[in-house]
């Protein structure tokens, strides 16, 4: 017989696995309905999550939803599990687990106490018997902090990643999306260009020239050019100035195995990005990035709902001490998180999932532009997060990402999100805005038509102005 069945309305509902009960419990999203695991009914959801809320959290780490002898990500949760900061928490269901992180008595001091003791299996489900206040309500009150040239993640402060790509990696469009960026208050969190190649000496063109306009212009952030591990530690071998390796991560062995990384390949690539010591205030060298569907779209989810296997992606991270971790959610399309609904149910879950396991999280708030989505849904979303106390989010040039052709948020909206509730920039990054004259003794911008100083010391900058 079963060990996951319910009596509900005259039915018995039976659920073979623990997979199966995790995802049959989570809100419907196309990726799981694709993969074939979603709930069949609502009246089937309500047992999955009747299920689930009286299972022992000790289930989860009895019956492993992916193997623990053939999966190393499984083994990485596993062996990494800490049993001493489990052991408030051991008696509790997972519907016990979800009061007390709602409990006005559980602390922030309670909650980062017990993140090593949860496992992603366990967080994530919890977030399924939660409604979207409760994940905004219980991540609030979570403060992950994180330092490299600057200090992410402080309570009451809102960062920005200022991605300045192009289509063919030019470096005067670049920069003026950079310039552009700074002009508006973006780019604590990092100057971040996805570039349109993985040529390595492209690369790292792009590299010295983020770090000529850093260093010219005495920025106190970091940079990074998004490209595969193994092309930052040969950029690395070569003297290349990199501040952050950056990689994208998933919660398999065999999808990371498709991203072409291994844990072992991360663990080289962490300590090359932080034998470097170019950090000034902290020593966190890694920038993730994740999404759900990623497992899937690699046919390596095991059975496996995208929610979970997302919060699975979160252990790789949180191994490696990260400075940033970015869902980027809804990137992957509709396949797999179907219209605005979705794409904000998925967002507060990453959200949430992320920072009670320990994590700096940010999330690019985006849409492709086959989902059921537009901008209206993106400012319901960004809204939620700044409200839940998201560490940072993307500020693209008009929204628009022309390299990567999706759509996400500008510079406007991280002013938006400031001005509305009250955030700041990273406190180094304040200060920065503050002395070359963009923002007034409030913090706000003083003009939309400012020049930076100093721009003479960047050439590519003093090129813009002829």
């Amino acid at each position: 017989m079963t060990r996951y069945q319910v009596d509900l309305a005259g039915t018995r509902h039976r659920f073979e696995t623990l997979a199966e009960v995790l995802a049959k419990a989570t809100p419907s999203r196309s990726g799981d309905h694709l993969a074939g695991l979603a709930a069949l009914s609502s009246e089937q959801r309500v047992a999955a999550r009747l299920v689930l809320a009286d299972l022992p959290l000790t289930t989860f780490l009895d019956d492993l939803v992916v193997p623990y002898e053939t999966d190393e990500v499984t083994r990485l949760i596993i062996d990494r599990h800490d049993a001493t900061a489990f052991a408030p928490l051991r008696a509790l269901t997972v519907g016990g687990l979800r009061e007390w992180l709602l409990d006005d008595r559980t602390d922030e001091a309670a909650l980062k106490a017990a993140a090593r003791g949860l496992t992603p299996e366990m967080v994530a489900a919890v977030s399924k018997l939660m409604r979207n206040q409760d994940l905004v309500s219980a991540a609030r009150r979570i403060e992950n902090v994180t330092a490299f040239r600057n200090t992410i993640g402080l309570r009451g402060r809102l960062s920005t990643r200022l991605q300045p790509n192009h289509p063919t990696d030019d470096a005067k469009g670049v920069a003026a999306s950079i310039l552009d960026g700074l002009l508006l208050g973006s780019g604590d969190a990092v100057i971040g260009v996805n570039p349109a190649t993985d040529d390595i000496p492209t690369i790292g063109r792009l590299l010295r020239l983020l770090d000529e306009l850093r260093q010219g212009l005495n920025i106190p952030t970091q940079s990074c050019v998004l490209t595969h591990v193994t092309n930052t530690i040969a950029l690395i071998g070569q003297g290349a100035p990199v501040d952050l390796c950056f990689q994208s991560i998933a919660g398999t062995e065999a999808a990371n195995r498709g991203f072409g990384v291994s844990l072992d390949l991360l663990a080289e690539a962490h300590h090359a990005t932080l034998a470097l010591g170019r950090g000034s205030v902290g020593t966190n060298v890694m920038y993730f990035e994740t999404g759900q569907g990623s497992c899937l779209s690699s046919d390596a989810h095991h059975g496996v709902d995208q929610q979970t296997l997302e919060c699975r992606a979160y252990e790789v991270a949180r191994a490696y001490a990260p400075l940033l971790v970015n869902s980027v959610v809804g990137f992957i399309g509709p396949e797999y998180l179907y219209d605005g609904k979705q794409i904000l149910r998925a967002a507060l879950e990453d959200h949430f999932c992320g920072k009670l396991l320990g994590l700096p999280m940010g999330l690019d708030i985006c849409y492709t532009n086959h989902a059921e989505a537009d901008q209206d849904d993106m400012d319901v979303i960004a809204t939620l997060l700044g409200v839940a106390g998201i560490s940072f989010i993307m500020g693209v040039p008009g929204a628009d990402d022309v390299m990567l052709g999706y759509q996400s948020t500008s510079f406007h909206d991280a002013l938006y999100l400031r001005d509305v509730l009250g955030l700041r920039p990273a406190p180094e990054f304040e200060a920065w805005l503050a002395e070359v004259g963009l923002t007034d003794a409030a913090g706000k911008l003083v003009s939309p038509d400012s020049r930076l100083p100093s721009l003479e010391r960047v050439p590519a900058l003093a090129a813009l102005y002829g």
